[in-house]
């Protein structure tokens, strides 16, 4: 036999109430627990240190005469450029709109 709660629970309602809860402000805890912080500074800064290791390394080896894995540290580098670009994108995104919740910031 089917309680009231049940049926409220099988209709996609599973607060005990009719009240909603509460939106979680920015800022806030949810259960205690801090909400998460975006990533993109550590991101951003990843892909630079990615950028420079691979392009020295890539010198290196066209240097060293190993062509062929100058070339694939040259194809990583662009690869980190391209990160690059993205994420400073969203993080000048991020400011615009006010948003300062990045994680060293």
């Amino acid at each position: 036999m089917r309680t009231e709660r049940d049926a409220r629970r099988h209709a996609g309602d599973e607060h005990e109430n009719d009240e909603r809860p509460e939106q979680v402000e920015r800022g806030r805890t949810l259960a205690g627990a801090p909400l998460g912080r975006s990533p993109l500074n550590l991101r951003l800064g990843l892909a630079v240190f990615g950028l420079v290791a691979c392009g020295a390394l890539a010198a290196l080896c066209f240097v060293a005469g190993l062509v062929w894995l100058g070339a694939a540290m040259c194809v990583l580098a662009v690869v980190a450029a391209v990160d690059l670009a993205v994420v400073a994108r969203r993080v000048v995104r991020r400011r615009r709109r006010g948003e300062h919740h990045t994680l060293f910031e």
